[in-house]
């Protein structure tokens, strides 16, 4: 696909490094699977990718847990 950022670049399958940030929690996830534009370094992440993410969090989350750096693992 197009990137839509600096819409010049093809993306291509990669993996990405993903900081989620919310309230006292940092949240690491290395080797996450992405589109990647050639051009500008933009990551797209695709629908189940973010879920599975947003999952992730919310258990570190609640676990009271203020910094976690992990690799990537579908469900």
């Amino acid at each position: 696909m197009i990137c839509h950022i600096c819409r010049q670049g093809e993306t291509k399958q990669g993996t990405a490094t993903v900081t989620l940030e919310r309230g006292g929690l940092t949240l690491v996830i290395k080797g996450v699977p992405a589109q990647i534009c050639e051009n500008c370094g933009e990551e797209y992440v695709d629908e189940s990718v973010t879920e599975r993410l947003l999952e992730t969090a919310e258990e570190v989350a609640a676990d009271g847990t203020q910094v976690d750096i992990r690799e990537y693992r579908a469900a």
